[in-house]
């Protein structure tokens, strides 16, 4: 754009342009190409359309539902982050909650892919929860506790797969039947049955 007009907005603009340094400009020019990339990609907002209808798919689920489905097993308990929230909740009236941080905190290991990161990672949750005299110690025996450290001088995905699994029978055997039974969950389950009586009769 060029104008020779005297206070020419274009004129003056130019100038301005002008005095910024050369790499200012590069970035900008690089910024402009990079949007028009992406704003004349239609299959980005195919994604992102269809990402939403999975997001609002995932929300129908009838949470009163999923309350009756954690007596089933320990397992559909421990796939429902609602479920996990609310038998932490009942763990920490037993003082026990460690045992399901450990698990979490395996879990959450498993997908550590930088080797780096996996060995950082296994030190600090062997140092938490797994090591004698732990701040945050889980109730496993001592041959467990000893070769989950000895995994840990080749840390990988696996080294605290048995001392997980130990601590997963202890919840599944002991604190599961309890929470089941809690008052706490016998009021989620009156509430949950109630309000699917309440939605049958509407239909």
């Amino acid at each position: 754009m060029s104008c020779w007009v005297p206070g020419c907005p274009a004129l003056s603009m130019c100038r301005g342009l002008a005095t910024l340094p050369i790499a200012c400009l590069e970035r900008a020019k690089d910024l402009k190409a990079r949007l028009g990339i992406l704003l004349h990609k239609p299959e980005l907002g195919h994604r992102i359309g269809t990402s939403s209808k999975l997001q609002l798919g995932s929300r129908r689920r009838d949470p009163s539902q999923e309350v009756l489905e954690w007596r089933e097993s320990f397992d559909q308990l421990l796939k429902s982050k609602s479920g996990v929230t609310a038998f932490h909740t009942f763990l920490k009236t037993e003082f026990s909650e460690e045992n399901l941080d450990f698990w979490l905190a395996c879990e959450d290991f498993k997908k550590t892919r930088s080797k780096t990161k996996l060995a950082s990672k296994a030190n600090r949750i062997f140092e938490e929860f797994v090591q004698s005299e732990a701040p945050r110690e889980v109730n496993i025996d001592h041959e467990t506790r000893e070769i989950t450290r000895k995994n840990l001088s080749g840390a990988t995905s696996a080294c605290f797969n048995e001392a997980q699994a130990k601590t997963r029978t202890l919840m599944e055997k002991d604190s599961y039947p309890r929470f089941l039974k809690s008052a706490s969950y016998q009021d989620m389950t009156k509430q949950a049955t109630s309000r699917g009586a309440s939605k049958r009769s509407h239909t």
